[in-house]
């Protein structure tokens, strides 16, 4: 016996012996192989580095050419179509379901032709039918009542943007007569929006321009802003080197950066000549003196300064026999034209300008300030800074108090202002949005968010551009004022003050020369879905008790919330692509929400219901009162598909998850039950989806 105890306890240890040593070969393996598969990233990411710096120089090398094919810039490219989008009364276009007295005649069928209870159960049907048939009636005259409002607010809007573009379109007109007749303003303006407007510039490059017109000599004369050295990638590759787990960056030598600079500021000048002569539909030019300069910190004293770097002379004539496509571009702009380029450009030695706007007459700007725009400054190219300043004046001319507060930890405020009058006055907090396009009504329900946090009395949102319906409903009620660009400079102007909109512009309209994209159509609160009707659902909520609650929707991945903007509640009542949004609710509901399934964001895969205690309603409930709750499902017309269970709440709670419709491989959708409540409200829920509740 001892002896067999002791054959198995050596087979044991050989067992054991063996597993380790398979486990330690496994763990090599492993080991071999991460590090083979972290080499290969790094070596992969270096060869990627690699590329898009040869990128960026090819790119830089070849502009002129890639400029060359760019199409020239025409005056019937600013030309706004009169097109809106059409009126769409969505939802609000499909009548009420009315009740039919069918459906509650057959609740008596179950007693004798002429008993008493058939009556009595006939009587009781009818009754039904009218209440039912009363609701519904009110419901279409209210559906009526809003269409029409809707309708109402559609052609005010449509109004209004046709009225822009025509009035745009007429200073277009007034714009190519002015062109015709040598105008000189007209010219400036007309050739500056072809530069700023043109194709041909990657957009890391600058386009500063100022620019005049000498109508006797038929002369262009601009300052351009060329692109600084530091445009020329330092690195020429990326080498990845295992024995230290490190990237080599091995530089480009600064000979040929050097080079590399200096040809890019010829092929940029010229391509300034070349975008000018062929932006030239109205013939107004005989020549063009294109003077390059670079803003920066002077090395001597450390002052910003402006260095002139090239110049060039260009006649149509001579311009006109060159083959851009072919040419040296260095070679082209000294020897062929008789410009001038820096030797040193990288260490900002100048060469004497040519002809300089200053000389020819009044300077206007794109991009940058000059002279000529100090009494009237382009508030759309004003320094953000100094418009904030400006905005503070405007507030402390009309009689208020007002500061501009810092740039970090502001708290969505750029301005606070205090308004001495009694009854309407009080604190007020300003922001000032810089844009050219309508700004969106997200910025204005974020307004009225900071508006509640600080504690104001009214909450101002001022800015260059215009608002659209959607701003002025949410706005509507609420202590809450929109200054759109227009109204903006009239009250600069009224005030004392000065500012316009856009080059050559004194009013609230942009100059002809460079208009303002068109606005979009109308995003109200309310406006239905885009899509159709039929695709969507309706989700009806219901409980019992009197607890009012407000019910919310997220579009996820998993469990966090694509966006803030894909979390549905009262302040955003729709996702931005519509497939998601609060509606009216009709009884027996309490609350809906309707949803394009086949409409939702590829990469969403759950839409998730959630419920919590309305605080302003009832600042001490919980859900103990929520029982008996249930989600019907129902489609565009209002028909009831199907009825969706979900956990009643308990006691101390105040938010809860309802539950959520999953989508399956097949493109499905589950609906899969909740329960998990929360005693911090709608906060603590949202925290665990990734939504931060300011």
């Amino acid at each position: 016996m001892i002896g067999d105890w002791a054959e198995a306890q050596r087979r044991q240890q050989q067992t054991q012996l063996i597993q380790q040593r398979e486990a330690e070969r496994r763990r090599r393996a492993y080991e071999r192989d991460a590090n083979r598969s972290h080499r290969q990233y790094r070596e992969a990411e270096a060869v990627r580095r690699t590329a898009q710096i040869d990128a960026e120089v090819e790119a830089l090398k070849g502009l002129l050419v890639a400029g060359c094919a760019a199409p020239a810039f025409r005056m019937s490219s600013l030309v706004r179509p009169e097109r809106l989008e059409p009126f769409d009364a969505g939802a609000l276009g499909q009548p009420v379901p009315m009740p039919r007295i069918e459906d509650f005649r057959h609740q008596g069928d179950g007693w004798p032709p002429g008993s008493h209870q058939r009556a009595q159960a006939e009587r009781e049907a009818h009754d039904r039918y009218t209440a039912a048939w009363q609701a519904a009636n009110a419901a279409e005259a209210q559906r009526r009542q809003r269409l029409s409002a809707y309708r109402l607010q559609y052609d005010r809007w449509a109004e209004e943007q046709l009225a822009g573009v025509r009035a745009h379109n007429s200073g277009l007109a007034a714009l190519a007569d002015a062109l015709r007749a040598g105008g000189a303003d007209a010219a400036v303006e007309y050739f500056s929006a072809a530069l700023y407007a043109s194709t041909a510039w990657p957009e890391a490059l600058p386009r500063q321009v100022s620019a005049a017109y000498d109508p006797a000599a038929r002369q262009l004369v601009l300052d351009w802003e060329l692109p600084g050295f530091a445009v020329v990638p330092e690195a020429r590759s990326v080498q990845y080197l295992p024995s230290t787990d490190q990237d080599k960056i091995r530089p480009r030598p600064v000979t040929e950066r050097r080079a590399l600079y200096r040809d890019l500021l010829a092929q940029c000048m010229l391509l300034v000549v070349r975008e000018l002569y062929a932006a030239d539909e109205f013939g107004v030019l005989d020549s063009v003196v294109v003077n390059g300069f670079v803003d920066c910190h002077d090395p001597a004293t450390g002052q910003e300064a402006r260095f002139v770097l090239s110049t060039v002379p260009a006649g149509r004539s001579a311009f006109a026999g060159v083959r851009l496509e072919q040419v040296s571009a260095v070679d082209c702009l000294v020897s062929g034209l008789g410009g001038q380029l820096s030797a040193r450009p990288d260490q900002l030695t100048e060469v004497r300008p040519g002809r300089r706007p200053a000389e020819v007459g009044d300077v206007v700007s794109h991009g940058g300030h000059t002279a000529g725009d100090e009494d009237e400054p382009d508030l759309f190219t004003m320094d953000p800074i100094v418009f904030e300043n400006l905005v503070a004046e405007l507030f402390r001319a009309m009689g208020m108090e007002a500061v501009t507060t810092q740039r970090s930890g502001d708290g969505g405020v750029d301005v606070e202002a205090v308004d001495p009058a009694p009854i309407r006055g009080g604190r007020i907090v300003v922001q000032v949005k810089r844009y050219r396009n309508t700004v969106p009504p997200t910025a204005v329900r974020d307004l009225y968010g900071t508006v509640q946090d600080k504690g104001a009395n009214k909450g101002v949102l001022v800015t260059t551009a215009s608002f659209g319906p959607g701003s002025y409903t949410f706005a509507n009620g609420k202590p809450l004022e929109l200054v759109p660009g227009a109204e903006l400079v009239e009250l600069l102007h009224q005030y004392g003050l000065r500012g316009r909109l856009g080059p050559g512009a004194s009013g609230g309209r942009p100059a002809s020369g460079a208009p303002a994209p068109a606005s979009p159509a109308p995003t109200l609160v309310d406006t239905p879905l885009a899509a159709d009707p039929a695709d969507h659902n309706v989700l009806g909520m219901y409980w019992s008790g009197t607890v009012a609650l407000d019910v919310c929707a997220l579009v996820c991945t998993g469990s966090r919330v694509l966006s803030e903007d894909h979390f549905v509640f009262f302040n955003n009542p729709r996702t931005p692509d519509g497939s998601v949004r609060a509606r009216p609710h009709s009884a027996p509901d309490k609350a809906a929400v309707e949803v394009a399934f086949d409409g939702l964001p590829a990469q969403a895969d759950r839409l998730v219901l959630v419920a919590a205690v309305d605080p302003e309603v009832n600042p001490d409930a919980d859900l103990a009162g929520f029982t008996d709750a249930h989600i019907r499902l129902l489609d565009a017309a209002g028909g009831e598909l199907g009825r969706l269970e979900v956990s009643d709440g308990r006691a101390g709670e105040t938010a809860l998850v309802l539950g959520s419709f999953r989508r399956r491989a097949n493109g499905d959708w589950d609906f899969v039950i909740g329960g998990k409540g929360y005693r911090d409200g709608l906060e603590a829920l949202l925290g665990d989806f990734g939504v931060e509740v300011a």
